[in-house]
């Protein structure tokens, strides 16, 4: 009956079944593919594809993360061997989640990352299942304690930005613990240089002091920067704190301003100064190139008194980090001469960049450690 009311019905119908049609299942997975996969950083060199997907089943068996039924969590690993870092794919959204507790899991030996990879949309992960891990998940089973580590996810997320370079981790783990202990630290750095990059993220345990971090921290002037602090999903604006926490805020600011005493570039002058931001790991590869540069630097920074020596650690060929990397050390043969080098250098231009001049102890340049 139908071909006869309609004669192209058949054919069109041939031709339609005929093209390929995607399963359900594959759209639902591909919707999904963004909140359940999984960052995982700081890879030994021995990790292969294999290794990792073994590692995280077993280890998401024992923590009780498994909420897809039986079987491996994991279903497909990335590893980017170069940069040392692997997206590694789970079953589920909610198993995604509670592998984020993992971070600081030590894999071969080694403590590795494990964060949300950057097409990670918390919105409409939101609709697509929970967002943070389990809080039963027994994380002593793999030598975890809760809390430890990670948790930085979600609304209580903080930035702080416009870190002076000079800063340490210690330095500014020591700043922002003046308002209590944190779940999550990361100080975000150069993958090349190992440098810092000038911001960080954090978390407190007490999540009920966010906002008063980020009022009492926002604005302060550290050395030649001016901090910015507020919920990482809020924008420009930070909340401010409830009436009843001004107390503890007006507490927390004179701690702060003991704290900027303590975290100024070092005042006690020494016969070396040493320069961020004046040269990248890219331009020191190549033989011709650094040679030029040292000359350069010997000329220019001759300017400011006589000099004993010029040290431009150089990144090593099998692409490892090393310390150093993107610092000028200069040893001048008194402290007036470095005295003169560290005004007239710092906050100059190189290149776009804007250099910091430091001193930096003699004993550890002595010593050949850059690390400082």
């Amino acid at each position: 009956m139908f071909p006869n009311m309609f004669p192209l019905a058949t054919n069109q119908m041939q031709q339609f079944s005929a093209l390929p049609v995607m399963p359900v299942q594959a759209m639902t997975q591909q919707a999904t593919r963004h909140a359940r996969r999984v960052y995982v950083g700081g890879l030994p060199p021995t990790a292969n594809e294999q290794s990792v997907a073994t590692f995280f089943s077993q280890v998401m068996a024992k923590i009780g993360g498994n909420t897809a039924g039986p079987g491996d969590a994991v279903v497909n690993v990335y590893i980017n061997h170069d940069k040392k870092f692997a997206f590694v794919e789970m079953r589920s959204v909610e198993e995604a989640s509670n592998a984020m507790a993992l971070d600081g899991i030590i894999f071969e030996g080694a403590p590795v990352k494990v964060r949300r990879p950057t097409d990670y949309n918390p919105s409409l992960a939101a609709t697509l299942g929970p967002s943070q891990p389990n809080p039963n998940l027994n994380l002593g089973a793999v030598g975890l304690t809760p809390g430890s580590a990670g948790g930085l996810d979600g609304p209580d997320r903080i930035f702080v930005g416009g870190l002076p370079y000079y800063f340490t981790e210690t330095q500014i783990r020591e700043l922002l613990e003046t308002f209590g202990p944190l779940r999550g630290f990361d100080l975000v750095k150069d993958r090349e240089t190992g440098n810092s990059k000038g911001y960080a993220f954090c978390v407190y345990q007490d999540l009920a002091v966010t906002d008063i971090a980020c009022a009492a921290l926002n604005g302060i002037k550290m050395g030649d920067k001016t901090l910015t602090v507020r919920r990482a999903n809020q924008g420009a604006n930070p909340q401010q704190p409830k009436p009843e926490q001004e107390s503890i805020l007006m507490h927390a600011q004179q701690q702060i301003a003991l704290q900027k005493l303590m975290l100024q570039p070092a005042l006690v002058a020494t016969k070396v100064v040493c320069l961020t931001h004046a040269v990248s790991s890219d331009e020191l590869k190549d033989d011709e190139d650094y040679d030029e540069i040292l000359d350069d630097m010997r000329q220019e920074c001759s300017k400011f008194g006589t000099l004993v020596n010029v040290v431009i650690p150089r990144p090593p060929p099998d692409g490892e980090p090393a310390a150093g990397v993107g610092k000028v050390f200069l040893e001048y043969v008194d402290i007036d001469g470095a005295t003169k080098a560290r005004a007239g250098l710092n906050g100059r231009k190189f290149d776009g960049n804007q250099v910091v001049a430091v001193f930096y102890p003699e004993n550890k340049f002595a010593q050949g450690d850059y690390e400082g």
